[in-house]
Formats: structure tokens, sequence, C-alpha cells
């Protein structure tokens, strides 16, 4: 895609490189975009492991060149992701600690490759939570020859906006017999919304760790029908957050549900190939 306009410059081309950067909120086993599997979704060293494998998978049909590197994020209370240098008060980074191999993969189309991750100096930790992010950065692949951006005029500049693509998931060291507690507070149902009712609440995290999970929400009605209204996947509350606002659309797939009578339940589990922990289970009283 080219953008141009009349400048005083001749023959000046300006090319910018828009990187997308997606960060990981799936709670499925793998995680794709961009043809790029990553699995597992998350890497948390707890108790005495000191490795770690991760299978990275070409599901395109062009050869793919990723660099990998460790990132530092901060969660915002509305559960966005921004880049950080410093850690925020509470916050321990885990990339000084950690080492892996290879830096950058070339995967060709059906190709596989692992990643080994290791813990080092661990002695050295003190007890906590450390917590970096692996950047999975697709690489722009070379220009044929021949293949070049024509000339333009000289009177002009070309905007060249390409796409690149990038994955982040957490990498997690654990020091300690740390525990977390989650309550859901503030609970109202927006019933006039467009999509559907709107539910919104706000987690409260205690505690030394960060938390991971899915939400279920189900209408039991005044006769004791359950129906679930509504799941959401691989909801985290990083620390040294305590506080995430949450909101999500309630769903009536038959249409028989009176979302002014009965209650909800609101279950924060963390998932079920993980372990069957109940983080937090909250009721609305509906009217």
């Amino acid at each position: 895609m080219k953008y141009r306009k009349h400048s005083s410059y001749p023959g000046r081309i300006l090319y910018l490189i828009l990187s997308l950067v997606l960060f990981l909120g799936s709670s499925v086993a793998s995680f794709s975009q961009g043809n790029l599997l990553i699995t597992p979704r998350r890497v948390v060293f707890d108790g005495t492991s000191r490795s770690m494998d991760l299978n990275l998978a070409n599901t395109g049909t062009d050869t793919a060149t990723y660099a990998i590197s460790l990132v530092q994020i901060r969660m915002t209370a509305e559960g966005g992701f921004e880049s950080i240098t410093e850690p925020d008060p509470g916050q321990r980074f885990a990339d000084k600690f950690l080492r892996f191999f290879p830096r950058s993969v070339t995967l060709g189309p059906g190709e596989a490759q692992l990643v080994k991750v290791q813990v080092t100096r661990r002695s050295q930790l003190e007890p906590g939570e450390y917590r970096s992010h692996f950047y999975f950065r697709a690489e722009k692949a070379p220009t044929p020859l021949g293949d070049e951006d024509p000339a333009v005029e000289n009177n002009s500049i070309a905007v060249k906006l390409t796409p690149v693509f990038g994955i982040t998931i957490p990498v997690i060291i654990r020091v300690g017999d740390l525990t977390a507690s989650v309550e859901m507070l503030d609970i109202s149902l927006d019933k006039a919304n467009k999509n559907g009712p709107l539910l919104s609440f706000t987690f409260l995290r205690n505690g030394e760790k960060s938390v991971y999970g899915d939400l279920v929400v189900n209408h039991i009605s005044d006769q004791g029908t359950e129906t679930q209204v509504a799941i959401a996947r691989g909801i985290a509350i990083y620390t040294p957050n305590q506080v995430r606002k949450f909101q999500l659309n309630l769903q009536d797939p038959g249409g028989l549900i009176d979302f002014n009578k009965g209650k909800l339940v609101l279950l924060y589990s963390a998932p079920s190939d993980l372990s069957d922990e109940e983080y937090a289970r909250a009721e609305f009283e509906l009217k």
C-alpha cells in the first residue's frame, strides 16, 4: 500500500514499518497467529523445575523467520498491556534469570522446532514471583531481485506500511510458598446494551502470585434451571496488579432466559487442563 503527497524534497522515499504485537490471552493449549503455532501458551517455573521446551510450528505455506527476545510488560486495570523498562513497585522481572536458545528460528512450511528455556541463578532469587514475556517477532522477508518498487516521481514521498507480526507469551518464575486470592466485586448488568446484556465487575487479587483462569457465568431461574450464558477463557491478573476491570456480553441462545428474574452465578477458576482450582465465586440477584 502506498500513500503519496507532494514535497519540496525531491526523490525522498520514506519507509515506515508498522509493528502489530499481539498479547496472548488465549486459554487453549497452543496459540497461533501469523502462521506461527506456539505450545504451551505460557511458561511457569514453579518449585524445582529448571527447564522447559517451547514448540514452534509453521502452519503456513511459506518459509518464515522469527526473532525471539524477552520484553517487559505492564498490565493495566482494563486488561491491556504496556511496554515498560523499569518494574512497577512490587514487580520483578524474570529476564536476568533466564537463558534460552536458539535466539531465532527459520521454519519451512509444516516444520517445527524446540526452543529450550532454562532458569539460571535460582539460588540468588528471593521469595516472590518474577515475570517477563517472550516476544516472537516475524522477520520481514527480503525482496527478490526484480521485485523492487518502481521509481517514484521526484516531487513525491512514498510511504510503505509493512505489517510485522509478533506474539508474546508470559514466562514466570515462582520462588517460595506463594499464595493468591481473588474476589469479584461491584457486579452490575446493563440490560439495555445493544449487543446483549453487558455484565461488568471488578476482579480484586491479593497475594504474592498472579492468577490465570477461565470465567463461566450461569443463569439460574426462579425454578432452579441453570443455563450457561457466557464464558471467557484465559483471564490473567498479573502481579503487582490487584484490580482488573472486566466486561462481557451475556448470551441467550434459546431466547428463553429472563434476565429480570433469577440470579447470575460467576465462577472464576484455573483452566481444566492445569488444575481444578477455584479462584472465586460470586452471585448477582436479578430484578
